[in-house]
């Protein structure tokens, strides 16, 4: 029914920005509550970054300051913008909502 699809991933060296992208395909997608997680090689993936109704927001401790979760103007659409990344950011980062996962884009970070 509902699919959500990233984009936006890629390579970057240290201390640049990313801005990924997350977009409901397929009907109607209510997007109340929504969430970017990430997973690094060799690690269980993590909670990054949370935003419900009303635009309350929630963030991993390890991205406070430089990330920030929003949603488009039109709704139907959830950013994360990244800046002064980190080579420990390097992962694939999922779109998550109303227990509907993305497939993921692959963020890597070179020194």
């Amino acid at each position: 029914q509902v699919q959500l699809v990233e984009s936006g991933g890629g390579l970057v060296q240290a201390g640049g920005s990313l801005r990924l992208s997350c977009a409901a395909s397929g009907s109607i997608f209510s997007m109340n509550v929504m969430a970017w997680h990430r997973q690094a090689p060799g690690k269980q993936r993590e909670l990054v970054a949370v935003i419900g109704s009303g635009g309350i927001t929630n963030y991993a401790d390890s991205v406070k300051g430089r990330f920030t979760i929003s949603r488009g103007n039109g709704q139907n659409t959830v950013y994360l913008q990244m800046n002064s990344l980190k080579p420990e950011d390097t992962a694939v980062y999922y779109c998550y909502g109303q227990g509907i996962w993305g497939k993921g884009t692959l963020v890597t970070v070179s020194s």
